[in-house]
């Protein structure tokens, strides 16, 4: 990117840190040094930024951000003043970045300036803070767990972990807004490998904090008959990683963390078994997404799946009128996309558990059948003909459902 004369532009962040990885680059961020924002818009840059300076470059409509510093002011988020100036260095602007991987510049020569030992920790694999300013801003827990789900064989270095835990230790976390949180939790979830996200948050002790009803699953036993892996927490990140491998949109992923919430308030004295557990997990799905403002979306699909997964599960052994009524209770005839996803979620429930990941899940296949069938039903006909019969209200629905009825066993036939 040329940059007008005195001005210095460099390539940062995660740009630099994707091409050494030999990764595709998605976005490119910029950093103009010895500049001011006055001197920027002179040269036809466009000011986008509320918090800082940021510009968009006149012929490539790229971002650009003047380099500068920070200063911690007050707990949480947003509790930082920032200073950008002519006289702010690239080093001083590299040095307030998270991690080292992301503290990396490129000049207009593709020279890599490294002041912190990125290119060192992508060769071993290691998410390492920059500076002690890492404990000044909590979103850099989930950012750094969010970079572990993407970068699943990378580490974090012990002292980063350290660092971690004495931010929660503070009460750190505790000021995190929601809206942030949920940002970097549901990228975390659309990751790679997005168990590593919670794997990390708990290893800091963040998990306990953000999310205590999954944190509750973690050395909650299941029957091994149905789930060889025992842990219940173990089981929700195979669920989450079957997600992933199955390139499950977020709503289901959202809906399998939260699918086994109710088996962290089991009842000593009834475990390994988990009765009525359903209703429990619904419950709590909805409490989480009410704390981090969950988008209505992934809330619904949520609760639904937390109530009615083992019954899809059962659903091999239903009579045509069962499979009916678990139709109507999951508004699927109106909510047919929803529907979908929730036999998604639950094929997902059921090949997340050890040594059954590829085995095969027919009720997918059969219910999304039978929704299909009943679809065929022409409710205008089935409504006309019972109001020339005399029928009226609750009677012209049940003779909707018996016209469905009819059509679920003739597909199945």
């Amino acid at each position: 990117m040329n940059a007008p004369p005195r001005f210095q532009t460099y390539l940062v962040g995660g740009a630099v840190r994707d091409r050494l990885l030999g990764l595709p680059v998605q976005d490119r961020d910029w950093v103009v040094v010895g500049a001011s924002p006055q001197d920027l818009a002179a040269a036809g840059y466009q000011p986008v930024g509320k918090d800082f300076p940021v510009f968009l470059h006149p012929q490539t409509h790229e971002e650009v951000a003047l380099a500068r510093t920070e200063r911690k002011t007050a707990a949480g988020y947003h509790g930082f003043a920032f200073h950008a100036a002519p006289d702010v260095t690239l080093a001083q602007d590299l040095a307030r970045r998270d991690l080292t991987i992301n503290a990396m510049a490129e000049d207009a020569d593709g020279l890599v300036i490294d002041p912190h030992g990125g290119q060192r920790d992508i060769r071993d694999r290691v998410l390492r803070h920059v500076s002690p300013a890492f404990a000044e801003d909590p979103v850099r827990i989930l950012r750094l767990a969010r970079f572990a789900a993407r970068f699943a064989d990378f580490s974090v270095a012990p002292e980063t972990l350290a660092l971690m835990r004495g931010m929660v230790a503070a009460g750190e976390v505790d000021a995190l807004v929601a809206e942030r949180v949920w940002q970097e939790l549901s990228r975390g979830l659309m990751e790679h490998q997005p168990s590593r996200m919670l794997e990390v948050l708990r290893e800091a002790g963040a998990l306990a904090k953000l999310l205590p009803e999954v944190d509750a699953l973690f050395g909650v036993p299941q029957p091994e008959a149905h789930h060889p892996e025992i842990d219940t927490g173990l089981h929700v990140l195979m669920v989450l990683d079957q997600c992933a491998r199955q390139g499950a949109p977020l709503t289901v992923r959202y809906a399998c963390l939260c699918h086994d919430l109710g088996k962290g308030t089991t009842r000593p004295e009834e475990l390994p078994r988990h009765i009525a557990h359903e209703a429990r997990s619904e419950k709590l799905a909805r409490v989480v997404s009410d704390r981090w403002k969950v988008p209505t979306d992934c809330r619904e699909l949520a609760e639904l799946v937390a109530r009615e997964h083992t019954h899809v599960h059962q659903s091999a052994g239903f009579s045509a009128e069962a499979r009916l009524r678990l139709l109507q209770r999951c508004d699927a005839w109106r909510r047919p996309q929803r529907f979908a996803e929730l036999l998604w979620a639950c094929e997902c429930d059921a090949r997340g558990r050890l040594g059954l990941e590829n085995r095969p899940y027919p009720q997918r296949e059969r219910l999304a059948a039978d929704l299909a069938a009943t679809l065929t039903v022409d409710l205008a006909a089935v409504s006309a003909a019972a109001m020339a019969r005399g029928a009226q209200g609750p009677d012209i629905g049940r003779a909707v459902q018996r016209a469905r009825l009819e059509a679920l066993h003739a597909a199945s036939t």
